[in-house]
């Protein structure tokens, strides 16, 4: 059996009662970084078998991982904090298992960015979680433009270290909509700054060492701004199709 173990994202105190009564029972755990997990499993008591399974070896771990589950053990896929599969390994490793009729389940519990969207004070009936951007500027906007007309909250992760140039380009791409940046969740420290992209932009700290990943929470596209936008657009290319007609029609 494959378990999808959450846990929990800052405060150990989150974690469930049936996630410990998995990795107390399970034969293998399967985690992002040992050395964390081993961290984890020592404060709650729990002795068991690691072996690392991260972005950097899964496939190969994932062979492994699928051959113990054939054997008929039992597997625990944990991360360094929150839901396996969401930004962190575990997506292809689930459609290994299913192509294998291997049976699985998941252990529900802490994802940041729900914690986040909740706190944001933004509209959480719809919304698109996009994860991490790409690194540089001009792929950030790309990836920023593909949601530029969406009338639904955006939700992304950063790290701090590209937070600055990540507030420049959304404010360029999204214009200066209601924001909000979450931090440390869960923990002594936690939080959570709302405004809009100019003021959190102006806020953040200069020349100070941000620490942890940020949660970025955007608000979508509002209704009368998507609609005149679509207009515009639909005017210059009505414009474009004219054009073309008169000069097929000269030809």
């Amino acid at each position: 059996m494959l378990y999808l173990v959450a846990t929990p994202i800052g405060n150990l105190n989150d974690i469930t009662l049936r996630a410990l009564e998995i990795l107390r029972s399970v034969d293998v755990v399967a985690s992002e970084d040992t050395r964390k997990t081993g961290m984890l499993l020592k404060h709650f008591d729990i002795q068991k078998r690691q072996m690392a399974f991260h972005e950097h070896n899964e496939q190969r771990a994932g062979d492994h991982i699928i051959a113990l589950l054939q054997q008929g053990l039992s597997v625990a896929v944990v991360t360094d904090a929150g839901t396996p599969g969401i930004s962190d390994p575990g997506f292809t490793l689930v459609r290994r298992a299913i192509q294998a009729e291997v049976e699985l389940t998941m252990i529900p519990g802490a994802t940041a960015f729900v914690m986040a969207l909740v706190l944001s004070g933004l509209p959480v009936h719809s919304f698109t979680f996009r994860g991490f951007p790409p690194r540089k500027p001009v792929g950030r906007r790309k990836f920023f433009e593909v949601d530029r007309e969406a009338p639904h909250t955006l939700i992304y992760y950063e790290s701090p270290y590209r937070l600055d140039g990540f507030l420049k380009d959304a404010l360029a791409v999204f214009g200066d909509r209601p924001a909000a940046l979450a931090n440390d969740l869960t923990k002594m420290f936690e939080k959570v700054e709302r405004g809009t992209l100019s003021s959190l932009l102006a806020a953040l700290p200069q020349n100070a060492k941000l620490k942890g990943e940020y949660i970025v929470v955007i608000g979508g596209q509002e209704k009368e701004k998507s609609l005149r936008n679509r207009e515009e657009q639909n005017t210059e290319d009505d414009v474009k199709a004219e054009v073309e007609d008169a000069m097929d029609e000269e030809e």
